[in-house]
C-alpha cells in the first residue's frame, strides 16, 4: 500500500472527495486562482486515552523516528521505473507475522514480512479522534464520508494482513482498532464480529495488555454488552488507561447503576483532579437529568449558569 503522509493526505481531493475546494481570489480578478482544501476540524476524543496531557502515541513514535540515526536507501522509482529516488526518512516499521509483543523500528523501508505503518497509524489516530466512541463526533458531514472512505481501505489491507493464523500482535491491535471505529461509524455490521474475533486473539496472547482491555471493555459495553465489559474496564483502569474511568461510569449509566457511575467519576475525579469539572458535571448530569451516555453529555455545550 503507498499513501502519502495523511497529515498531507487528508487534504487530497482522493481521501476528502467530498469536500469543497474554495478558491483564493475573486471571480473576475485577472491574478491566478490559488485553490485551498479545508482544514480538517479538531479531533472531539482524546488523542491519548492512556493520559490527555501527554502527546498522541503516534507523535512519540514519529518524534523518535526522527531521533534515530537514518541509514540512507536509494531505489527505483516505482512510478517510474528510470528514475532513482534516495529514501533519507526513518518510517515507522511493524513485523506482519510471527511476533506476539509490540514491536517497532524505524528504517527508511520495510523489510520482508514488515509493513511501513506510518501512514496508516497516522489515519487511525486521526479517526480516534472523531470515532473511538459511539456516537462519532463530526461536525462536517462531507468529512465523516471522507472519513469513511478512507477507513473502508485500511481495514481491508489491515483485515488482509489480519486474517493469517500467524499475524503478529501490532496487526492485530490495529485491525482490532480499526474495526470497533469501522462499526461506530455504522459501516456494517461485520465490523462488530471482527472486532470481537480481533479483541478475543488479541486477549488470548496478552490478556493484560491495557489498550486491548480499554478497547474491548468500551466496545462490549457501547454494543451491548454491559456486564461483560465490566472486568475489561476494570483491568483497564487499574493499567492506567485515564479514559477508562469514563467508559466505566459510561457502562453503569446503561446498566442503570448511577451509584456506581458516580462512585467511578468520584474516583476519576481524586485522580485525576484536572479534570474535577467534567467528573462534576458528569455527576449533576447523572444526579439530576438522568443521562445514559457519558460522550452525549460530552457532545453538548454546557448551560452558562
Amino acid at each position: 500500500m503507498t499513501l502519502k503522509p495523511l497529515a498531507l493526505a487528508l487534504v487530497a481531493a482522493s481521501f476528502l472527495t467530498a469536500c469543497s475546494i474554495t478558491p483564493s481570489k475573486d471571480k473576475n480578478s485577472k491574478e491566478p486562482i490559488i485553490f485551498t482544501e479545508p482544514d480538517i476540524t479538531p479531533p472531539f476524543y482524546a488523542l491519548n486515552p492512556f493520559d490527555y496531557a501527554a502527546p498522541p502515541p503516534f507523535e512519540l513514535a514519529l518524534k523518535q523516528a526522527a531521533a534515530q540515526p537514518v541509514t540512507k536507501m536509494v531505489v527505483t522509482n516505482s512510478a517510474k521505473p528510470n528514475e532513482k529516488i534516495t529514501l533519507e526518512t526513518n518510517r515507522l516499521i511493524i513485523p506482519t507475522v510471527n511476533n506476539n509483543q509490540r514491536t517497532m523500528k524505524y528504517a527508511v523501508l520495510a523489510g520482508e514480512n514488515e509493513i511501513d505503518i506510518t501512514d496508516i497509524d497516522d489515519f487511525l489516530q486521526l479517526v480516534e479522534g472523531k470515532a473511538r466512541h459511539y456516537p462519532p463526533r463530526f461536525s462536517e458531514r462531507k468529512e465523516r464520508k471522507g472519513f469513511e472512505a478512507k477507513l473502508k481501505q485500511v481495514t481491508q489491507e489491515l483485515d488482509t494482513l489480519a486474517s493469517r493464523d500467524d499475524a503478529s500482535f501490532d496487526i492485530l491491535v490495529r485491525a482490532f482498532k480499526a474495526s470497533v471505529m469501522a462499526r461506530n461509524l455504522d459501516l456494517g455490521s461485520v465490523y462488530t464480529t471482527k472486532s470481537l474475533t480481533y479483541a478475543q486473539r488479541i486477549l488470548k496472547i496478552n490478556q493484560d495488555d491495557p489498550e486491548a482491555n480499554f478497547w474491548f471493555g468500551f466496545g462490549l459495553s457501547e454494543g451491548g454488552g454491559q456486564r461483560e465489559a465490566i472486568p475489561y474496564l476494570d483491568k483497564a483502569m487499574k493499567a492506567g488507561v485515564q479514559e477508562a474511568y469514563l467508559s466505566a461510569a459510561n457502562n453503569y449509566i446503561a446498566m442503570e447503576q448511577k451509584k456506581s457511575a458516580i462512585q467511578i467519576l468520584k474516583n476519576y475525579k481524586l485522580k485525576y483532579p484536572q479534570e474535577a469539572a467534567v467528573a462534576d458535571r458528569l455527576i449533576n448530569e447523572i444526579e439530576t437529568q438522568g443521562r445514559w451516555n457519558v460522550w452525549q453529555v460530552l457532545n453538548t455545550t454546557p448551560k452558562a449558569s
